[in-house]
């Protein structure tokens, strides 16, 4: 197996074991379908689902000081800088559990991030970049659909997964809430700053040693594992995953 190990000089994977690790970077705009499809993939690969989202989420729940300045980004809709979101991840990949890699969702958002991540892992570390294109007019009604109750957290949303009383969760009877980066304003601001800063990951990871795959998230959720898995598979070498 490959190992993590959080150095000096950050993440870096260990030279001394046989098995390359492998780093699935999920790559698309904020409601694309990353995070519906991480759960069922550490699943399927046994490796952990990272998301930055919630560290972030974890961090301002908590009220540290990282948190409350990540909060202020995020409500702006501005992207996390750089240092805070390294400062987070590499302290979650030091955990055992990715001891052969992780799924990463959230990071890298720019090729300055995804340079500094190639930086701490080992050069037979395996990487594979899924792309998930959506237009922003479907992502815009995906993301400020969503709702979330207060209490138990259960997602739901407006149109797609509704509850059953408006505004009720279904399961435990709390107040359903739209969380303050989904509103409309923030969403399209998001947007902005992602095509204007995000997006040349996709030629990057495209010349990187073919590791780019797209993946249409437009179609059924079914379908659209059924590519991400197809995609996967071309990294199965005689040390498959």
């Amino acid at each position: 197996m490959g190992c993590i190990l959080l150095t000096g000089q950050g993440v870096a994977m260990s030279q001394s074991n046989q098995k390359a690790a492998t780093i699935v970077v999920l790559l698309g705009p904020p409601g694309a379908g990353k995070g519906t499809h991480a759960t069922a993939m550490s699943e399927h690969l046994s490796l952990p689902h990272i998301s930055t989202g919630d560290l972030f989420r974890e961090n301002i729940r908590n009220n540290t000081v990282l948190g409350q300045n990540v909060k202020s980004f995020m409500n702006q809709g501005k992207l996390v800088p750089d240092e805070l979101v390294l400062d987070m991840l590499f302290q979650r990949m030091e955990a055992p559990d990715c001891a052969r890699g992780c799924i990463l969702d959230g990071f890298p958002r720019t090729v300055a991030q995804a340079k500094a991540l190639d930086a701490k892992l080992s050069k037979n570390t395996r990487i594979i970049a899924l792309n998930f294109n959506v237009p922003d007019s479907v992502l815009i009604e995906r993301i400020t659909g969503r709702l979330v109750c207060k209490d138990c957290k259960k997602p739901f949303h407006k149109r797609f997964d509704p509850p059953k009383q408006a505004n009720v969760c279904d399961t435990c009877g709390g107040t359903l809430v739209t969380r303050e980066d989904d509103q409309e304003n923030i969403v399209r601001k998001r947007l902005e700053v992602y095509h204007e800063e995000s997006q040349p990951l996709i030629e990057y990871y495209a010349k990187k040693n073919d590791s780019l795959r797209e993946v249409d998230s437009q179609n059924p959720k079914e379908q659209v594992f059924r590519d991400i898995l197809l995609a996967l598979s071309t990294l199965k070498t005689k040390e498959s995953l």
